[in-house]
């Protein structure tokens, strides 16, 4: 995402990544998940999507996968200092790339050696199937959402959530909520997605009753939450209610405030 100054309403997927403008109404949440987005952009920026180059997008998410933004984001500068300068074009750097060089390059977000072997892989399969990465975007940007989600997951290493995280990012699609760890526990927890719903439910839920063009934000929004508010061991709610900005909109599964316990959705005992 940019660090450029943020704007003053929610646009997902506007002009220059593929979409369309898109404001939040003003208006009355038709479902329990979008009031719960509405109150989030009550507490958070709303941000711009869509723009980032495809390829650089897709490997920027392979780096973040099982490690936090600032373990990954010295590896993204260092990758990007070494290949990203040849010819413009990322994807046939890496796919050229000497392995345990990059893995060297991208140590600092862990996992480098298989992270460095998915990269160089779909990178190869990027050159001989699209030509370059700049085909790649515009692959990305203009084709049919689920025809480029299902070319991203027949890449090998790439899940639901990396393929969704492109699609928001780099084509700016409306209606994509990717689903990370932090989004999977916390519309689980609230009662939104059933307790036991893997990822792929949980997206499905969401997407269906979030509007689409308040996923992005939706998305963003719901991992900063999930770090400030509804941690896995210890949500804020725990020691008080009131600490929560979602009580009135939360049915606290597996978090029981009388003994302390938090246990993940799955366990918990619903009635």
């Amino acid at each position: 995402m940019s660090d450029d100054a943020e704007p003053t309403r929610n646009i997902s997927g506007g002009p220059d990544g593929g979409g369309l403008e898109t404001a939040f109404e003003e208006r009355a949440a038709d479902t329990r998940a979008e009031a719960v987005v509405d109150r989030l952009g009550e507490l958070y920026w709303q941000k711009t999507y869509g723009g980032q180059d495809a390829f650089e997008c897709l490997v920027r998410t392979i780096l973040s996968q099982n490690t936090s933004d600032k373990a990954s984001q010295p590896a993204h500068d260092a990758l990007m200092d070494r290949y990203g300068g040849r010819d413009g074009d990322l994807a046939a750097a890496l796919a050229d790339a000497d392995q345990p060089t990059l893995a060297e390059t991208i140590e600092s977000a862990g996992l480098y050696n298989q992270k460095s072997k998915t990269m160089i892989t779909i990178a190869e399969r990027v050159v001989d199937e699209y030509g370059s990465a700049a085909e790649f975007d515009e692959f990305v940007t203009e084709t049919e959402p689920e025809t480029v989600r299902d070319a991203l997951l027949d890449f090998s290493g790439v899940g639901p959530k990396t393929a969704d995280c492109v699609l928001l990012f780099s084509g700016g699609r409306a209606g994509v909520f990717p689903v990370d760890t932090h989004v999977h526990r916390i519309y689980r927890r609230l009662g939104i997605a059933p307790p036991d719903a893997d990822h792929e439910e949980v997206r499905a839920v969401v997407e269906d009753q979030v509007p689409a063009e308040k996923c992005g934000f939706g998305h963003t929004a719901s991992i900063q939450f999930g770090r400030e508010y509804c941690s896995a061991r210890k949500p804020a709610c725990l020691d008080d209610p009131d600490a929560c900005p979602m009580a009135d909109l939360c049915d606290q599964i597996g978090v029981y405030p009388d003994t302390g316990e938090v246990v993940d959705p799955a366990d918990a005992s619903v009635e």
